[in-house]
């Protein structure tokens, strides 16, 4: 089992490398959901998000998460063959977590260096929990 944590961390590239690591058997777990980046302009970034939670329901059509670890969640879902039995599997192996759950407090979390912030050279970059207040989530 391997903890990562997700502060200040590029979302998209955090995620393309959990996927591989799930599809490769690995089991994984990220805190601090909240804390991970979205790169990009604010105000487009919040667009497309809403764009994203507008156009369905819990009942019909896509459901788009407005809470940052399921948002986090649904973005690794997306970069794996969720539909097939490898990608079904995978996707159990995952769990994301608001903030460090006290069980995993005493364990050493790492990071992902290929996704981490410094590799930004702009500072054009909006905080997961700040998109998902704005949103309307209350986590």
């Amino acid at each position: 089992m391997t903890v990562i944590d997700a502060s200040n961390l590029i979302l998209g590239r955090m995620a393309s490398n959990v996927a591989s690591r799930l599809l490769d058997g690995e089991e994984i777990k990220i805190i601090n959901a909240e804390k991970a980046i979205i790169s990009g302009r604010k105000d487009t970034t919040f667009e497309r998000y809403r764009k994203y939670v507008e156009r369905g329901s819990k009942e019909f059509g896509p459901y788009f998460p407005k809470r940052p670890d399921l948002i986090v969640k649904r973005t690794i879902r997306g970069m794996i063959p969720h539909k097939k039995k490898t990608g079904r599997e995978a996707y159990k192996r995952l769990k994301v977590y608001i903030g460090v759950p006290e069980d995993l407090s005493d364990e050493q979390a790492s990071t992902v260096e290929k996704a981490d912030i410094t590799r930004l050279s702009t500072s054009n970059y909006t905080v997961l929990g700040d998109l998902s207040r704005k949103l309307g989530s209350k986590f």
